[in-house]
Order: C-alpha cells, then sequence, then structure tokens
C-alpha cells in the first residue's frame, strides 16, 4: 500500500510530516508560519515597535529556527504595514565565512579551535554583524541582483536621497570598512555606491592636484632653462626640494591612509578586505574629514559602538527606525562542530547587557539547550554583566503533549483539499487521545514529533497492499513503532552526551 494512497483517502494531497527542517520546510513556510506556534512565541518576538532582546534556549528540534522564519515574516509583514516605521532583520546565522576569516589571522597553535575561540571577542561579533547589516542595506541601495539580503525591507531612492552630506559620508566609511559583498568587485561597487549618492570629494585630489601641478611647473621650468640661453643658477638639490614638498601632502595622506587600512585589516579579522583596496579607498575622503570619525582600529568596543551608531542613524532617515538581530545555528559551525564549551566560547562574549540593551536594537538569540548547563555554572561577575533576568530568558523550549498535537494537525490542516481530518481519525478506535498525548509527551519535540509519524505512516502502509489497503492504523503498528523509535532515539542521545 503506498502512502499517498492512504492519505488520498482522508483528502491529503501531500505527506505534512516528510520533511524535519524548517529552512526547507515548504509545508510550514506556505501553510503554518501564521497559524502555528509555541507558547512562548509573543514573548520571544514582542513589539517590533520597539525591539527587544530574548534568549531562547531549546534542544534540537525544538523550533528555534522555525521560530527564526517567523519572526522575519512577522517583521516583513509589519514593516508593509508601516513603511515609516520599518524594522530591519539581520540574520546572523551561518558563522562559517568569519571564523574562517578570523582563524587566518592566528599563528600556530593559536589555529586550534579551542584556542582560536578563546581569542574571539565582543567586537568580533559586532564586526560580522556590521558586516550583514551594511552589505545588506548597500544591496538594497543598489539593487543589487542575487543578493542575500533579508526580504521584508524596502528601501527605495527617494529615501536614500534624503541623506545629508554627513550622513552619505558615513555610509560610504561604513561601506569602506564593512561591505563584504562578492557579486562585484570592491572597487566598482564603492564608485556605484558614491555616485548612487551623489557624493564628489574634489577636495580629497587636493593633495594630489598639487603634486601633479608642482611636477609640471618644475618640468617647465628645467625645460625652459635648459633650452634658453645662460646657465643654470639654482642647484639642483633645489628643485628636488621643490619637487618632494610638492608631492609631501599627498605622500602624507597615502601613509597614512596605508596605516589605517594595515590597523583597519589587523583588527577587523572577520572582514575580507585587502590593505591596499581599503587604502585606496579611505584616499577618496578628505585627510581632516577622516581623521574625526571613528573606525574600527583597535581591539575594543568603543569604535564599534560609534560605527553601529552611525548604521542605526543612517537607517532612521530611510524611514527603519530598528534593528532586529536574530542568532541561529549557533551549533553548526566546523569549527565547533556541535561541542558545547566552543559554543560557549564563542557566544558568551555576546552575553553583556550594554550590547543587548541598546536602545531600538534588540537581539534574539536562539541558542541551544546544551548551553543552559554553563549558564547556571556561571559566577556572580557573569550575570552582573550579562543581567539576563533582563533579557527575556527562557530557559527551554518545550512543548506540551497537547501544543505537539495542534502542531500535526496545522500541518494536516495544511495539505488538506477541505475540511482536514483529526489525527486522531487515523487511527484505530483503540487508541484513545489519551494515548496520543502520552506518546506525543514522550518524543517532546517537533522535529522528533515528524520522524515518528512519518516512519508510522510507512510502516503501517507496508502492513498492507494496493488491492487490499487498511486506512486506519492499528495499536500494535503505533506500540512497536514507537517502541523502536524511542530505543534508537535514547541511543543517539546518549552517543551524543558521550561525544
Amino acid at each position: 500500500m503506498k502512502i499517498h494512497q492512504f492519505l488520498e483517502h482522508y483528502g491529503i494531497q501531500s505527506n505534512p510530516f516528510a520533511v524535519e527542517d524548517a529552512q526547507t520546510d515548504t509545508v510550514f513556510k506556505s501553510g503554518c508560519i501564521d497559524t502555528t506556534y509555541h507558547p512562548a512565541w509573543q514573548k520571544v518576538y514582542g513589539d517590533p515597535a520597539e525591539p527587544s532582546t530574548s534568549i531562547v534556549f531549546g534542544e534540537k528540534g525544538a523550533g528555534k529556527t522555525a521560530m527564526r522564519l517567523q519572526i522575519v515574516e512577522h517583521i516583513a509583514r509589519y514593516n508593509r504595514e508601516n513603511p515609516t516605521q520599518q524594522i530591519y532583520v539581520i540574520e546572523y546565522d551561518d558563522f562559517n565565512p568569519y571564523l574562517d576569516r578570523f582563524r587566518e589571522h592566528q599563528m600556530g597553535r593559536g589555529r586550534r579551535p579551542d584556542r582560536t575561540l578563546k581569542r574571539w571577542k565582543l567586537w568580533d561579533h559586532m564586526d560580522a554583524i556590521l558586516m550583514i547589516g551594511v552589505t545588506s542595506l548597500i544591496d538594497r541601495i543598489l539593487t543589487t541582483r542575487n543578493s542575500m539580503a533579508t526580504p521584508g525591507c524596502d528601501i527605495n531612492d527617494s529615501a536614500v536621497s534624503k541623506l545629508d552630506q554627513n550622513q552619505a559620508r558615513d555610509l560610504l566609511l561604513l561601506a569602506a570598512c564593512y561591505d563584504e559583498s562578492t557579486t562585484e568587485t570592491f572597487k566598482s561597487r564603492w564608485k556605484a555606491l558614491r555616485k548612487k549618492l551623489h557624493v564628489w570629494s574634489f577636495q580629497s585630489w587636493a593633495s594630489f592636484s598639487l603634486g601633479v601641478g608642482v611636477s609640471v611647473a618644475l618640468a617647465g621650468i628645467l625645460t625652459a632653462l635648459l633650452l634658453g640661453p645662460g646657465d643654470i643658477f639654482a642647484p639642483w638639490w633645489l628643485y628636488l626640494i621643490g619637487f618632494i614638498g610638492g608631492w609631501m601632502p599627498w605622500l602624507t595622506k597615502a601613509t597614512r591612509a596605508l596605516w589605517k587600512a594595515h590597523a583597519i585589516y589587523r583588527n577587523v579579522k572577520v572582514g575580507n578586505h585587502e590593505r591596499l583596496p581599503l587604502a585606496r579607498t579611505l584616499m577618496d575622503f578628505p585627510l581632516g574629514e577622516l581623521a574625526s570619525q571613528p573606525l574600527p582600529m583597535h581591539h575594543r568596543t568603543d569604535d564599534r559602538y560609534a560605527m553601529l551608531n552611525k548604521f542605526a542613524g543612517i537607517l532612521r532617515s530611510l524611514d527603519v527606525t530598528g534593528i532586529i538581530v536574530i542568532v541561529d545555528r549557533v551549533d553548526e559551525p566546523h569549527l565547533i562542530n556541535g561541542s558545547p564549551e566552543l559554543m560557549r566560547l564563542l557566544l558568551w562574549p555576546m552575553l553583556d547587557n550594554k550590547f543587548l540593551k541598546q536602545t531600538g536594537i534588540g537581539v534574539k538569540l536562539l541558542l541551544p539547550i546544551e548551553l543552559q548547563q554553563f549558564v547556571e555554572r556561571e559566577n556572580k561577575e557573569f550575570y552582573q554583566r550579562a543581567r539576563l533576568d533582563k533579557q527575556n530568558m527562557i530557559p527551554s523550549l518545550q512543548w506540551t503533549s497537547e501544543a505537539l498535537y495542534d502542531v500535526a494537525s496545522a500541518r494536516i490542516q495544511a495539505v488538506s483539499n477541505g475540511e482536514a481530518p483529526s489525527l486522531q481519525s487515523m487511527f484505530d478506535e483503540t487508541i484513545s487521545k489519551q494515548r496520543i498525548f502520552e506518546a506525543f509527551r514522550q518524543l517532546r519535540v517537533p522535529r522528533h514529533l515528524f520522524k515518528f509519524l512519518y516512519r508510522l505512516l510507512v510502516a503501517h502502509c507496508n502492513n498492507y497492499t494496493d488491492q487490499d489497503p487498511s486506512y486506519k492504523i492499528s495499536s500494535q503498528t503505533f506500540e512497536s513503532t514507537l517502541a523502536v523509535y524511542l530505543r534508537e532515539q535514547d541511543a543517539f542521545d546518549r552517543g551524543l552526551g558521550a561525544g
């Protein structure tokens, strides 16, 4: 007996339990993202008009990624309804490129995962977040094709034209330090952004023009004296001094730009910029103007907070009043490979109350349950710095059996032709609703629920032929499949614990 034959009997178009990962789950995205919520959803999501921080701990399969997708979808809807008070979403969920670049800056034994992550600081997180946000913003302004920017925030040309000269300069400065796009060359993208912002700083060419002018003048004088009558009265070293003096302002500016580019390269360890292209870009700024601006040139957070404030100020002029940073999938980077201790080294610098409670910025930390044990062991100094009591912390993303039953029912409804059948109607009358609840309680999280129900459907259909089908799952099949699944899952969990 085929599974689709069983499902069609109940008016179900496709198997609602075939996909386990929310990232690729079309049933969830098309039919459940607006109807299926964890009981703690409102505390995590909060009010977009006042972005707030939330810290969630949940085991694998508890729905953290699904919650991230729901946050993105709901904020996109909020932005459509409030075009002058939009929220900017930064999805900080792929750590691999930043960890790889950071590791390249380490030497020798420092490249070991534990030693690498011990050197990771809060400003490295802030640099990575700014890279995602700035690159995404420039993609929107330039309408870059194949952009990876999170959808849902509308930045139009009329809003960009409202930026004043100082804000345009700040955006160009942010682009110089943090634009990590690989769709275009750094130079061409920089020129396109400057053209879009209508920024033409002729003052930045003054020192170069002076050097060229002095060189041309000296060449003209020498030519005239050599071709004319008489001897050259001035000694040669005077011409050399004049030549050096003419180029000295440009040489000074180039040296400072190269030094700043080197300092940025050394201190923004998660970036992908090279020194010389960055130095050439910094040369486009007038020397005095650049000297007064904060740049990420030191191992400290002060410069990053200043850059983040610049970024938020630009967004406010673009009708974006708040920022939401969503942190997810911290157990997946290959450098961490699921290790709770390495996850702690990566995430703990971010647990800083000053960072988490910035005005207009909310950070949603969707963390593996394994990190909860480290929180419980921390000292008083950690709690004073993190102030977890102010961060809307959810110690465990738990599901009741009733909530899991509702999740399964919602998925069936999402793929049904008309009125969806109840989940219980698929089971034999000997399986009571209370027994279903007891089984679901043992499964704990949606991922285990989906795996079990998929396996149950397969086991049932394998017991019958197409010519002699049965449309009720028997108690024996239910119990045997559940027992095998729980035993396998228990062995898998013990294996993870041992690892």
